[in-house]
Parts: C-alpha cells; sequence; structure tokens
C-alpha cells in the first residue's frame, strides 16, 4: 500500500471560491494548509487574479466555465461540450 504524504495532489490544480464562482489554480497552497485562507491573492486558469472566499456557502457557488475546462485538459480529460 502506497503512503499518502503533505504532498499529495491528485491533480495539477485546487478548487477555490472565489469573486463569485469556484475556480480552479495552479498555485500552491500556503504551507500547512489544506485551502487557500480567505482573502488569498490566487491566479485562476482562467487567467484573473482573484481573492479566495471561505465558507459553507461559498463551496456551492457555480463553476467558472474556463476554469472547468482548464482543470479537464489539465486531469487528461476533453474539455466539457459548450465550455468557451
Amino acid at each position: 500500500m502506497t503512503s499518502i504524504g503533505a504532498t499529495y495532489r491528485p491533480h495539477p490544480f485546487h478548487w477555490v471560491p472565489a469573486a463569485g464562482q469556484r475556480h480552479a489554480s495552479a498555485d500552491e497552497h500556503p504551507p500547512g494548509a489544506s485551502i487557500y485562507p480567505a482573502g488569498t491573492k490566487v491566479t485562476t486558469l482562467c487567467e484573473r487574479t482573484v481573492k479566495a472566499a471561505t465558507g459553507d456557502t461559498a463551496w456551492l457557488w457555480e463553476t467558472c466555465p474556463d476554469c472547468n475546462a482548464a482543470a479537464r485538459v489539465r486531469a487528461g480529460l476533453s474539455p466539457v461540450v459548450g465550455a468557451r
């Protein structure tokens, strides 16, 4: 069995609620953090700089279609049909 350490990343990006949507970013989390703390500036896969939000409601925001398409490509999947 393989040990999963602190450096385990299932994909080369993380999801982050920010600017009213769920975005994806390849930025590293701050040391010791499993999420981007509220107010952290993050560069997204849709090429925006946003400030991370936290809270249960923020994770329920709609997914940015451009980040979703870029994240799917980085994960080795085809982009979503109709994505911009």
